[in-house]
């Protein structure tokens, strides 16, 4: 974890998990910290770095977030020519990471990004997630369509897997309501079931979506209220325009 409650995204390269014949930690030598006197002569341990980035790969590998979408960063991101919206966008984004310690335990404590298809909004919020998992904090990603057809292929299985989108730490779904003109009945049951916990318990999403919190509240205006509510503070819309198409071009 970071000692400064405001600290600026980091850039670095993603994480990458290592094998289990990794070298011993030259710095602690595989003891994992060391004791210290303070000024006034009393003990404490002092974790070493090696324990922090242990578990920042721990988290990283639980994650679900692929190797290729752990390479985005705010870094990596394309920022020539930018369209305001996707500026407004990517700003958002960055103050949310440098804040995200500061209004964690808020009900406002959330983001979306919202809108024209393919300008980066994925990538953004992938950025914030690496950043949040370097931090040493639990990001679970749940992509839309992939997601739900890995709940529902197992129904005895349903409950365990809803259970930790709703007690993660931090959760990103991205591309929600995508593929369908209607959500299932599963979808729409389950899926209040995880926003209305995470709501209840101060939990932060990260959502993505081409939907917008209107279009949202006409599927389910339960959820769509409450997804306005958490990302109040932290929403952009990019609005719809295929020239911001980046796979396009």
């Amino acid at each position: 974890m970071i000692s400064s409650m405001s600290a600026a995204p980091e850039q670095a390269q993603p994480l990458t998990t290592r094998p289990s014949s990794e070298p011993v930690c030259i710095k602690c030598r595989g003891q994992e910290g060391e004791f210290y006197r303070d000024e006034k002569g009393y003990e404490y341990w002092r974790d070493c770095e090696c324990v922090k980035r242990k578990k920042a790969e721990r988290l990283m590998h639980s994650s679900n977030i692929t190797e290729e979408f752990q390479s985005k960063s705010f870094g990596t991101f394309e920022k020539e020519d930018l369209h305001p919206d996707v500026s407004t966008a990517h700003d958002l984004a960055y103050e949310y990471t440098k804040n995200f310690l500061n209004i964690r335990k808020s009900r406002m404590n959330s983001i979306a990004l919202l809108g024209q298809p393919g300008c980066g909004k994925t990538h953004l919020l992938m950025a914030v997630s690496n950043n949040l998992i370097k931090r040493g904090i639990e990001v679970i990603y749940f992509p839309w369509v992939e997601g739900w057809t890995e709940i529902c292929e197992d129904y005895k299985l349903m409950p365990e897997r809803v259970r930790r989108l709703q007690r993660a730490e931090v959760l990103f779904i991205d591309d929600v309501y995508k593929g369908r003109d209607e959500p299932t009945k599963t979808q729409r049951e389950q899926f209040f079931a995880i926003v209305n916990y995470r709501y209840m318990e101060n939990l932060p999403m990260l959502i993505s979506s081409e939907r917008t919190i209107a279009e949202m509240c006409q599927f389910d205006e339960a959820v769509g209220s409450r997804i306005n509510e958490m990302c109040r503070d932290y929403k952009a819309i990019i609005n719809k325009n295929m020239e911001l198409n980046r796979r396009l071009k």
